[in-house]
């Protein structure tokens, strides 16, 4: 009875014990159990803590014996193979510094240039001289008139391809209607700005450009009409689906898909007139809205870079270009190179001012204003490692159309690859000199010639200069190649007209 309760009275005991833990149930079982099972908790935790302790303490010496090592090792031996940083090999790229410190040596150099601009010349910054450029009888205007007169051409050139969509033209009537348009818009405003005596430079060079890029314009809507006719006579029922009309996705927003002949109206005509291209599509990519704040900014910006323009050819370009009359004069060489070297600086500044104030400001605008979805007007030419990369890449809306109505149609035709560069340039040599020549009233060629020395100079850039070599030879050619144009042509143009004068 006794060991019985006894054991029974142990049983619940021995359960307990057990479900708090395997230590507790090895301990004896009595009153004193509780007691034991926390002590012997607390010791594993003070094992534990020590442990803990000791693998720091070893961590710690093994750390400063590592630094020891290492603090050994830097006074006994302090290189190691590695390359210079301005090594190519090297592999370092960063060089923003350098970058930051030439654009401060420039605009340092440029401010003691402008300084001692003033203080020889002093202001001569004249905004009323701009507009006598632009007019020397404000009685009459033939600039703008011939600009008006340019809507002529365009209707003709509509009503053209009106007819031929209607059959009421043949294709070979319609051609040689086009090419007359064509030819007139080229030989009338020459003809204006060489026979009438109140047309200026500038004016006539703005209506020469004006004409120009018309013709461009209706030579591409000629040949895209064209293109779209010979589909819809080969297969109709793939018009739909062919270049003419583009399938839906193309078009952004909800703007009305247009197929041949629906784009023949003047308010499609007008539409690509005034956007910012030379190639004619009957369906434009369009931005889904009008940005306003992106439309005045680059407003903005075509203010600041016309009056920059014309203020820094007043006070830096003119003095410059007159006193180098004398050694031009002289034929004296070493006092001609001083002065080319001295305009190419100005000179490049304001052309690099005109590429952005024109390819990204002004035509940023233009397209803003129109909608027009495609905005790349230049690539990166700056990085230009070939004079033919230089050419299809700063100015992309002439290089497209070069390329889709002039060098694509002679390789299908039977041409070779180089004669048909050779082609692209003669055509680019002949504008040129007609945008220079003619209103200066004056002939030299030096802009064609300039023009068709891009071929050997492309020839020889590719063959013997790769990489930053030839970018930097890209470079020379555009800084130098442009003062020397200019100083020839102003010579010519003051040997022509004030030497006369004063004789």
């Amino acid at each position: 009875m006794g060991d019985s309760d006894t054991k029974g009275a142990l049983a619940p005991r021995r359960r307990v014990t057990s479900a708090a833990g395997k230590s507790a149930s090895m301990l004896p079982v009595n009153g004193k159990s509780a007691a034991a099972c926390e002590s012997s908790v607390t010791a594993d935790y003070g094992h534990g803590k020590r442990d803990r302790s000791l693998e720091t303490v070893r961590a710690k010496s093994k750390s400063e014996k590592q630094k020891r090592r290492s603090y050994t090792s830097d006074r006994l031996s302090c290189h190691k193979t590695q390359e210079s940083l301005l090594s190519s090999g090297s592999g370092y790229n960063n060089y923003r510094g350098i970058l930051n410190w030439c654009v401060v040596m420039l605009v340092l150099s440029n401010a003691r240039l402008f300084l001692e601009n003033l203080l020889r010349y002093g202001v001569l910054v004249d905004p009323i001289q701009v507009i006598s450029l632009f007019l020397n009888d404000p009685y009459n205007w033939p600039a703008a008139c011939l600009v008006i007169v340019s809507n002529v051409f365009v209707l003709v050139a509509l009503y053209t391809e009106r007819q031929l969509s209607k059959g009421s033209f043949t294709e070979l009537v319609g051609f040689l209607v086009h090419c007359m348009n064509m030819a007139i818009m080229l030989t009338l405003p020459a003809a204006v700005v060489l026979l009438v005596p109140c047309v200026t430079p500038v004016g006539g060079a703005f209506v020469l450009g004006t004409y120009t890029i018309l013709f461009l314009k209706l030579y591409s809507y000629k040949d895209v009409n064209m293109w779209c006719r010979e589909l819809s006579t080969i297969k109709a029922k793939t018009l739909a689906r062919s270049l003419s009309c583009p399938s839906a996705q193309h078009l952004n927003g909800g703007d009305p898909k247009v197929c041949y002949p629906g784009n023949l109206t003047i308010r499609d005509m007008c539409y690509f007139v005034f956007a910012p291209t030379l190639c004619y599509e009957l369906n434009f990519p369009r931005s889904p809205h009008i940005r306003m704040s992106f439309l005045l900014r680059r407003l903005f910006e075509m203010l600041f870079f016309i009056q920059l323009l014309v203020a820094l050819t007043q006070q830096w370009m003119i003095p410059i270009i007159q006193s180098s009359m004398k050694p031009l004069e002289d034929m004296d060489l070493s006092r001609m190179t001083e002065r080319l070297l001295r305009l190419a600086v100005p000179n490049h500044l304001l052309w690099l001012m005109f590429f952005y104030g024109f390819f990204h400001s002004s035509m940023n605008f233009t397209a803003e204003l129109l909608r027009f979805g495609d905005r790349r007007f230049y690539n990166d030419w700056w990085n230009s490692e070939t004079v033919t990369y230089f050419w299809q890449n700063w100015n992309i809306p002439v290089h497209k159309w070069c390329l889709r109505h002039f060098y694509k149609p002679l390789l299908r035709r039977g041409f070779s690859k180089i004669l048909s560069q050779s082609a692209v340039f003669f055509l680019s040599a002949f504008f040129h000199e007609y945008l220079v020549s003619v209103p200066l009233r004056m002939f030299r060629l030096w802009a064609f010639l300039g023009m068709m020395a891009q071929l050997p100079l492309a020839w020889f850039v590719s063959r013997f200069l790769h990489g930053t070599y030839g970018n930097a030879a890209v470079w020379i050619s555009i800084i130098i190649g442009q003062p020397f144009a200019i100083l020839m042509y102003v010579h010519d143009y003051y040997v022509l007209h004030y030497r006369q004068e004063a004789d």
